[in-house]
């Protein structure tokens, strides 16, 4: 059996994170109207950062210890993303009289506060991200994104442990 070539497997990777961003940015941003709370925004980050990798590791097509270095990268942002979507179903399951309050607007705090401030501040207090605003069987946004980022996990330990290609 011919395995797939690294290049096919970082064109996926490319086409998964570009699908990914398309979909919460075209469908839920624009079509629904649903407007991204701060962890919905670390998350398109973390997943931008994901098809980075992907795409270096296309372009520069290294051999085999390159591979790994650009997957390694890939699968440490996929596990960051993986932490912030249990936080976000974290938050979404507490009751509703253990929320914490709503952090200020991103904008806000980006423009104010130092950005460890910001990351502090977005994961002790996003009250707003424990609003489920959309499903799909069953599934929240963060549920689903969660999916996305195991695929990419995934796909990177794929990379990284195959023994030949």
């Amino acid at each position: 059996m011919t395995l797939p070539s690294y290049r096919i497997l970082n064109a996926l990777g490319v086409l998964g994170a570009i699908t990914s961003i398309s979909f919460a940015y075209f469908y839920l941003q624009k079509h629904l109207g649903l407007e991204a709370c701060p962890l919905c925004l670390i998350d398109r980050g973390i997943v931008i950062a994901i098809g980075f990798f992907f795409l270096l590791a296309l372009l520069h097509n290294p051999a085999k210890i390159g591979q790994r270095l650009y997957s390694a990268c890939a699968l440490i942002f996929s596990g960051l993303g993986i932490a912030v979507c249990w936080r976000h179903l974290w938050l979404q399951n507490l009751p509703k009289d253990q929320i914490p309050e709503c952090s200020p607007g991103l904008d806000y705090m980006l423009e104010t506060f130092p950005i460890g401030e910001t990351l502090r501040t977005i994961f002790n207090s996003a009250g707003e991200c424990a609003e489920i605003q959309w499903s799909f069987m069953g599934l929240s946004i963060p549920a689903q994104t969660m999916l996305v980022f195991i695929g990419f996990a995934v796909l990177s330990l794929y990379q990284i442990l195959r023994k030949n290609g």
